[in-house]
C-alpha cells in the first residue's frame, strides 16, 4: 500500500468523530442526486410516454393552399385584398414517393401513411363531431401500439368498420358489434348511405381523444373524403425523441412537405421539460457546493490539527509533492465511502416514495427511474468533489515550514 494512502487512512482514524460527520454530509447529498434525478427522470418519462404514447413524433403533410388575390370592383381591379381559401383534406402529391424518401432519413425507425378529416358520427337521434382517422393497422402500429389502448373488441378494420373511443362509445350508446353512420361535407350518394360497424373500443387515457377520434381503413377514408389513392399524411417515428425537431426539418427540406415534430406542437411540455432538468440541475449545484465545503473545512481543520505531525514527516524526509497527495487521497477516500452510502440512501428514498406515493390501483403515482449511469456519475461527483475540495487545505499542509509547524505544535 502507497505510503501517502497509509498515512491518510491513519488520519481520517484518528479524527472519527469528523470523518462520520463528513460521510454523512456526503452521503446525503449524493442520496439528495440520485433521488432527485431518478425522481425527475421517471416524472419525464412519464409525462413523454403519456403524451408521445398516442401520436406521431412527426406528422408530414401537404403545405396550406396559398391565397389568392380577388378582384372586388368589376372587372377593374380597383382595390384587391388576400383572401385565405378555406383549408380542406388534401393528399399529398405522389405520397408514396415521399414516404420512401423520409423512411431513408437517418434516425427515422418507421412511417405510415394516414388520412385525417372531420366528420359526424350519427346513431339514432345522436350526433357527435369526430376526426376521422384512416390508418393502414401494421405500419400505423409501429407508431402507435393502438392494440395495447382497446378496453373491447379487437383493431379490425377491413371494409365498413371502425374503432371509437370510450367516450365517444358512451355518448351514441355504442358498444362492439353496434352500428353508426359517418358523416362529411364532401360525402357522395354511397358514402351518404354507409353504415359502418364498431369492431373495437379504445382508451388513450385523454377524454378529448376518445370521444373524438374514429379509426378506420386507409381504403375507406380514401371513399368518404374523395382522395381514391391518396393520403393526407404521413406519420413518423424517430430514433430518439428530442432528436425530431432536426430531423422534421431534414424531411421537410428533402421532400418540400410541411413537416411539424412534437417538439413544435406540444411546446408548453417542452418548455415543462426543460424547466424541470434546469431545476435538478441547479439543486445539485448547491448541493455538491455544499458538501465540497463541508469537506474542505473538515480537512483544513485537519491541517491545523495535524501541524505538528506534518513539521515531522517533512522534517523526516517527506517531500511537499507527498504531503499534498496523502490529503487528496483522505479527499478521495471521503468521496468513495461518502457515494457508497449517498447510493445506499439514495435507492432507499427512492423506493420508499415509489411505495408511498400512489394511484388508486396500488401502481406508484411517480415510478423512480434508477440506472447503473446515474449511479457511476454521482460516485464521480462526490469523488471528484472530494479530491477539489481537498486541494486547498493539502497546498497549504504541503507548503508548511518543518521547524514552523514542530514549533507551534
Amino acid at each position: 500500500m502507497p505510503f501517502e494512502l497509509i498515512v491518510a487512512l491513519r488520519y481520517l482514524r484518528e479524527g472519527k468523530a469528523q470523518t462520520r460527520m463528513i460521510l454523512a454530509g456526503i452521503g446525503v447529498g449524493v442520496a439528495v442526486i440520485i433521488f432527485l434525478s431518478a425522481l425527475i427522470a421517471a416524472l419525464q418519462q412519464s409525462l413523454v410516454a403519456r403524451t408521445l404514447g398516442t401520436q406521431a413524433q412527426i406528422v408530414v403533410r401537404p403545405r396550406e393552399e396559398t391565397p389568392r388575390v380577388l378582384a372586388i370592383a368589376g372587372t377593374v381591379v380597383r382595390e384587391a385584398r388576400v383572401e385565405r381559401p378555406a383549408q380542406r383534406v388534401r393528399s399529398i402529391a405522389q405520397w408514396q414517393r415521399a414516404r420512401a424518401e423520409i423512411a431513408r432519413v437517418p434516425g427515422v425507425v418507421a412511417t405510415s401513411p394516414t388520412i385525417n378529416g372531420a366528420a359526424i358520427a350519427v346513431r339514432g337521434g345522436g350526433a357527435n363531431a369526430v376526426v376521422v382517422r384512416g390508418i393502414e393497422p401494421v405500419s400505423y402500429s409501429r407508431i402507435v401500439p393502438l392494440d395495447s389502448f382497446l378496453v373491447a373488441g379487437r383493431i379490425d378494420l377491413d371494409g365498413l368498420k371502425v374503432v371509437i373511443g370510450t367516450v365517444l362509445a358512451k355518448d351514441l350508446g355504442l358498444s362492439v358489434g353496434d352500428r353508426l353512420r359517418l358523416r362529411v361535407g364532401t360525402e357522395t350518394s354511397e358514402t351518404a348511405n354507409a353504415v359502418y360497424t364498431v369492431t373495437g373500443i379504445f382508451d388513450l387515457g385523454n377524454r378529448d381523444l376518445n370521444s373524438r377520434w374514429v379509426f378506420a381503413s386507409l381504403r375507406t377514408t380514401q371513399r368518404l373524403f374523395g382522395l381514391e389513392g391518396g393520403a393526407s399524411s404521413i406519420e413518423v417515428k424517430v430514433d430518439g425523441i428530442y432528436a425530431a425537431e432536426s430531423l422534421a426539418r431534414e424531411i421537410t427540406t428533402r421532400t418540400g412537405l410541411v413537416a411539424d415534430s412534437w417538439m413544435a406542437t406540444n411546446a408548453q411540455l417542452l418548455i415543462g421539460l426543460r424547466s424541470q432538468s434546469a431545476s435538478s440541475i441547479m439543486i445539485q449545484v448547491f448541493v455538491i457546493l455544499a458538501v465540497a465545503l463541508g469537506i474542505a473545512s473538515v480537512l483544513a481543520v485537519s491541517v491545523v490539527q495535524k501541524s505538528r505531525e506534518i513539521g515531522i514527516l517533512r522534517a523526516t524526509g517527506t517531500t511537499r509533492r507527498q504531503v499534498l497527495r496523502i490529503f487528496l487521497a483522505q479527499g478521495a477516500i471521503l468521496g468513495v465511502l461518502g457515494s457508497a452510502v449517498g447510493i445506499a440512501l439514495g435507492i432507499g428514498l427512492g423506493l420508499a416514495f415509489s411505495r408511498v406515493a400512489t394511484n388508486p390501483d396500488g401502481s406508484p403515482t411517480f415510478p423512480v427511474s434508477f440506472d447503473g449511469v446515474l449511479y457511476l456519475r454521482s460516485a464521480a461527483i462526490a469523488i471528484g468533489v472530494g479530491v477539489a475540495s481537498a486541494m486547498v487545505p493539502a497546498r497549504r499542509a504541503a507548503r508548511m515550514n518543518p521547524a514552523d509547524s514542530i514549533r507551534s505544535g
